[in-house]
């Protein structure tokens, strides 16, 4: 069986790129296509000496710092990959990897981590942040989105199966494209988060310091509540915003990005974890859990499927249903006085789901099922 691995593009080490390193685990025998790929030296390990196989876009002029600019040659870009030789085709896709073309006798499973934000629900959002709302620029700009979701849409017939890495882009997925998902949660190194003995009295943020994370919000309400120690690790271009809201409050500390295992640590001190945007999924949300710390979280997106709240008789955290300052307020409430029926065991037992090895044994069992055979 011969199976060919499709990646978006690699540029740095993240979240999609933790897909393809365990689908590499599982099948080292599997060849690599991508769009592009500038992966740093120091940062290709996960992709255990592969060569990839790249498109025209690697070749483009300026392509290594500018490669998102050719967005609307992707399309074509992922189109000319000849995957003709493969049995299985996986491709990891949030934006064209999925358009690659297979024939009859060929399997395309993709793993989809959204549509195109930017292209469809977001794009009025994307448009304004870019500052391309009005003008020649900002046109085109429209123009190219409008062609981009006329392939989007098309190019999601591709795949004979699709698999969804939360229920919430299994729904945006229905909702763009009209295709059913399966939901397949992404795998999280819960192996280097653990519970300690121990916990603090301080509250913890740990996230890049980006609009939508809403970091300013829960600044803003842990001001309104002095008794309460807040802890924001990470940074990040909102950064100003995120102090302003938290003003002179001697209970904010803001600790800027910190290595791994303080990161780790200070995770497993906090008495919960709080989170304030709505997520695709939550990789940080589960490895809070790991730590076995509860999580305060907005109630949309992912986090609906990590976080076990109230009325379950074994909850993990709680919900809280605007990103408001009173909402989260009441949330820290509720959960302080529910606290006790938290437990770091279940936390770190809810935890479990979301391991590397579940999701590659999961991901097996999917492409054998594709291929009608009996699972190993």
């Amino acid at each position: 069986m011969k199976i060919a691995l499709v990646h978006e593009w690699l540029d740095s080490y993240a979240g999609s790129e933790r897909v393809l390193e365990q689908l590499l685990l599982e099948w080292p025998e599997a060849d690599v296509f991508a769009v592009c790929d500038f992966m740093p030296e120091a940062e290709r390990g996960f992709l255990q000496g592969k060569q990839v196989t790249t498109s025209f876009i690697q070749r483009m002029p300026f392509a290594r710092k500018h490669f998102r600019k050719f967005l609307g040659l992707m399309p074509l870009a992922i189109e000319q990959l000849d995957l003709s030789g493969y049995d299985v085709v996986i491709s990891s896709s949030h934006a064209v990897a999925k358009g690659v073309l297979t024939g009859p006798g060929q399997v395309h499973i993709s793993y989809v981590h959204s549509p195109m934000r930017y292209a469809w629900d977001l794009q009025h959002q994307y448009l304004r942040e870019a500052g391309l709302t009005n003008g020649l620029k900002g046109a085109y700009t429209r123009w190219l989105l409008h062609r981009m979701r006329l392939w989007d849409r098309a190019s999601a017939l591709n795949p004979d199966i699709v698999l969804a890495n939360s229920s919430y882009i299994a729904e945006r997925i229905q909702k763009t494209w009209r295709r059913d998902a399966r939901v397949l949660h992404p795998p999280v190194d819960i192996e280097s988060f653990t519970p300690a003995q121990n916990k603090g009295d301080y509250y913890l943020i740990a996230s890049r310091i980006v609009p939508y994370k809403r970091i300013d919000l829960i600044a803003a309400a842990f001001r309104a509540m002095p008794a309460r120690k807040l802890m924001i690790v990470g940074d990040g271009p909102n950064e100003v915003q995120a102090r302003a809201a938290a003003g002179d409050a001697p209970n904010i500390t803001f600790k800027g990005r910190v290595a791994r295992a303080e990161l780790i640590a200070l995770t497993q001190g906090a008495r919960a974890a709080v989170f304030a945007a709505e997520e695709d999924f939550g990789i940080a949300t589960v490895e809070a859990q790991a730590c076995g710390t509860p999580v305060i979280a907005y109630g949309r997106g992912g986090a609906r499927d990590i976080v076990i709240a109230p009325p379950d008789t074994r909850p993990t955290g709680i919900f809280f249903q605007e990103q408001t300052t009173a909402s989260l307020i009441a949330a820290v409430e509720r959960f302080e006085a529910m606290a006790p029926a938290i437990t770091p065991e279940d936390c770190r037992a809810n935890a479990e789901r979301f391991s590397n090895a579940h999701f590659r044994r999961s991901f097996r069992q999917v492409v054998h099922e594709a291929l009608g055979i009996a699972a190993t």
